[in-house]
């Protein structure tokens, strides 16, 4: 008997049959509400406008699209995704990486600003199908006539919210000026405000407008609010909330970058294993930031909201607004990358009188009455700090070295070596990778890194340490 495969299903759309076999393998069986809604139209090729929160899939909504208009035996760059960050333009080029594993010979090149100008020149001159980059990076690239953008035929403008926050207004439009015009469009954007509708009616045609509603899975997610009357009411509050959750990771949003590291040397100085996210760090130690808190070795994240844009997270227990953001959506942004999934995550809001109008938005936002909770007892202050499950190694060996995850696995649990499930995420870049050990068996694994041979020889290795 022949079965209608589900309408949320794939298999249901008009997709190349590689790209569907490889999507159950990535764990994606059904489509989420964005996907569902916008695969449809960018198929068959029209401009799309998708607003969702973080974790919504809009992602893979326009990698699929993406992927499935490539002709990958023209080796032109055909297809161009801009994202506000580095860290969010890596995330979207290794998700589209994971999406094309089983189209062959797909080359996708990241362009971004914080690395070298020349070897992108390099790069760009050996070709490329798909180039995700930062606007700022491409707008340079494209000036000096080091990208060429006359095959281009999909352009993704990803977290266009952001991009304009940041300034890129000016950059967006002079490489969007050097694009073909009958190029389709595809615009994401958190939230919506005047100046995206004002770019989506300058660049898009007829575009079909998708809205998932950011409160649609509010249900998974418990809101707390708590009212403080001054700065070291609200210092110890945050401290209160931490050792009365004593969950494995928190990120704590504040408005500001000084406030950021303001509040992330405090909780160092009380025992807490934190780190700081904001744009004043350089590239590096950003990337490195971001990887630690993600494999677990570190169990709070101070962050600002740009800066954490490129922050993916599977399991995060609970968000804290050190301070009330000064945008509701933006607010419904931040507590949406707890609870993902369906799971059941928790939000946590400081807020003083000065910010009581804000509250006041969100009730109307959110269509409930707020009422402020009772802080827990002092006595917490007494408990254990949660600590790390996890540490980073780094090896100073990557792609460019030949060096695979398989190969820092087997170097790790080889003979007299550590368990396999002391092992956590294996990051592989071009010329470094870093690996999450255990804390237990971390002098072990440091013993064993050091000593043995990966590809023929050893690498420099060093514990990266909060």
């Amino acid at each position: 008997m022949n079965t209608k495969p589900s309408p949320l299903a794939f298999s249901s759309l008009d997709l190349h049959p590689d790209l569907v076999k490889n999507l159950s393998s990535l764990g994606y069986h059904e489509m989420t509400p964005i996907q569902a809604q916008a695969l449809p139209p960018m198929l068959k090729g029209n401009d799309v406008i998708g607003q969702g929160k973080t974790g919504s899939g809009k992602t893979a909504a326009f990698g699929l699209a993406l992927l499935n208009k490539l002709e990958v035996k023209r080796f032109r760059i055909q297809s161009m995704v801009l994202c506000p960050t580095r860290e969010l333009a890596d995330q979207v080029a290794k998700e589209l990486r994971n999406l094309a594993r089983t189209v062959h010979n797909i080359k996708i090149l990241t362009l971004c600003g914080g690395t070298p100008f020349g070897p992108q020149i390099g790069s760009l001159e050996h070709g490329a199908h798909v180039i995700v980059g930062t606007p700022g990076r491409i707008e340079e690239h494209v000036i000096k006539g080091t990208l060429k953008l006359e095959n281009l035929n999909l352009l993704v403008l990803d977290e266009a919210d952001r991009m304009l926050e940041m300034g890129f207004q000016a950059a967006l439009d002079n490489i969007i000026e050097r694009t073909p015009l009958d190029r389709q469009t595809l615009l994401f954007s958190a939230t919506f405000p005047d100046q995206i509708k004002a770019i989506s009616d300058s660049i898009m045609e007829e575009p079909v407008m998708v809205k998932v509603s950011s409160t649609e899975d509010k249900s998974t997610i418990s809101q707390k609010f708590y009212k403080v009357n001054n700065d070291d009411e609200r210092i110890e509050a945050l401290q209160l909330l931490l050792l009365e959750e004593q969950v494995e990771s928190t990120v704590i949003f504040c408005n500001t970058k000084k406030d950021t590291q303001l509040v992330a040397n405090y909780l160092k100085s009380e025992g807490f294993s934190v780190l700081a996210l904001h744009g004043d760090l350089e590239q590096r130690d950003r990337d490195q930031t971001l990887l630690r808190f993600s494999n677990k070795s570190a169990a709070v994240l101070v962050a600002t909201d740009v800066a954490a844009r490129g922050l993916d997270i599977d399991n995060l227990d609970l968000v804290i607004n050190y301070h009330v953001a000064r945008d509701t959506e933006v607010h419904v942004h931040r507590i949406g990358r707890t609870g993902r999934a369906g799971s059941k995550g928790m939000a946590y809001s400081l807020y003083s009188d000065k910010e009581s109008y804000k509250i006041g938005l969100l009730e109307d936002y959110l269509e409930q009455v707020i009422t402020p909770e009772l802080l827990p007892s002092r006595a917490v202050l007494a408990n254990d700090r949660t600590q790390a499950k996890m540490a980073t190694i780094q090896i100073d060996g990557g792609k460019k070295q030949k060096v695979r995850p398989g190969d820092i696995l087997g170097a790790l649990t080889g003979e007299n070596g550590i368990k396999g499930a002391d092992v956590g995420k294996i990051n592989v870049l071009d010329n470094k990778a870093y690996v999450a050990v255990a804390k237990g068996a971390l002098k072990l694994a440091l013993s064993k890194l050091a000593k043995g041979k990966m590809k023929g020889r050893t690498f420099k290795i060093r514990h990266l340490t909060i």
